[in-house]
């Protein structure tokens, strides 16, 4: 009798301690702690390094020059205010004076409506200017995972710096979303857009009238 239940019992209790003694052949493998997607955004070490002229006849050569009658940049212009910013690929923080200009900043977060329509135009400004003129985005008020998945979303690549608070734009006094700064290659404010979602041709205006470039269609 009692070898009887055994044969009945034995099996039961190897099947239960199948069921809960590790990961099988067929589960997927765990996934590494702290494991994360790659960053869709490159990094920021050569934020500091100023735009090289293209070779003549390049699809990225933006003529310094302007048209008869096309306003430059003004004279003057506030300096980039003094602080230090972490960049989303990680690396050694960011000093926002030290971003070489001239330079396209702009300030985005994944829950701004604004800032998603225009971000491809942003990225089309730097394919564009590859070279001449930095775009970079600062993504603010934000979560790292939100700002990756915009990244991955609308294929934006140029370098993202993070600003945890709002230190930017509280140092600029304005808190609209999105915000551009357009900056000349001695590293001054020409102008701040707050405008809304701004697009390619207004883009490529704004650039020729405060910076003094223009930008390849």
């Amino acid at each position: 009798m009692n070898r009887r239940l055994a044969r009945v019992i034995l099996p039961l209790l190897l099947a239960l301690t199948g069921c809960t003694s590790g990961t099988s052949d067929d589960d997927p493998a765990p996934r590494p702690a702290g494991a994360e997607r790659p960053s869709p955004f490159r990094d920021c070490a050569t934020l500091s390094a100023a735009p090289t002229t293209a070779s003549p006849g390049s699809e990225a050569a933006i003529p310094t020059s302007t048209a008869p009658g096309t306003p430059g940049p003004a004279a003057g212009g506030q300096a980039l205010p003094e602080l230090t910013l972490s960049c989303f690929t990680g690396g050694a923080p960011v000093a926002l004076r030290d971003v070489a200009g001239p330079a396209v900043i702009n300030v985005w977060a994944s829950w701004c409506t604004p800032c998603r329509k225009e971000l491809p135009a942003f990225q089309r400004l730097s394919d564009r200017t590859a070279g001449q003129l930095q775009v970079v985005g600062v993504n603010t008020q934000d979560s790292r995972s939100g700002a990756q998945s915009i990244g991955e979303d609308f294929g934006v690549r140029f370098p993202i710096l993070v600003d945890q608070g709002d230190a930017l734009q509280r140092e600029l006094k304005r808190k609209a979303f999105p915000l551009t700064l357009f900056v000349d290659a001695q590293g001054r404010i020409r102008h701040i857009d707050a405008t809304g979602a701004l697009d390619d041709a207004t883009l490529a205006k704004l650039v020729r009238q405060h910076l003094g470039l223009a930008v390849p269609a």
